[in-house]
């Protein structure tokens, strides 16, 4: 299993999107819940996000490789298919 490393920002609303997806997620298919999870606030830990090339948030990497990045008026859907999928690639 591979370790997430998952960018987000407090009080960005696409991250409350993101981690509402994830709860669903985590609750229809447990063997997500194995997946560990380098969760980052990019306002506390510049030094970290700083050496990772992305834009928006949330973003989720397996190790250098960018699997998801938010977009400006992504819908809940789009961001839980896109969750799904990097999930997926880490188990």
């Amino acid at each position: 299993m591979k370790k997430i490393t998952h960018f987000y920002m407090a009080g960005c609303p696409y991250c409350r999107q993101g981690e509402r997806a994830l709860a669903e997620l985590f609750s229809e298919n447990p063997a997500y819940q194995a997946i560990e999870f380098d969760k980052i606030d990019e306002t506390l830990r510049p030094d970290i996000a700083d050496q990772y090339d992305y834009y928006h948030v949330p973003t989720m990497f397996i190790g250098d490789e960018k699997l998801y990045e938010a977009h400006p008026g992504e819908s809940y859907e789009e961001c839980k298919e896109n969750i799904r999928r990097v999930l997926d690639a880490a188990l």
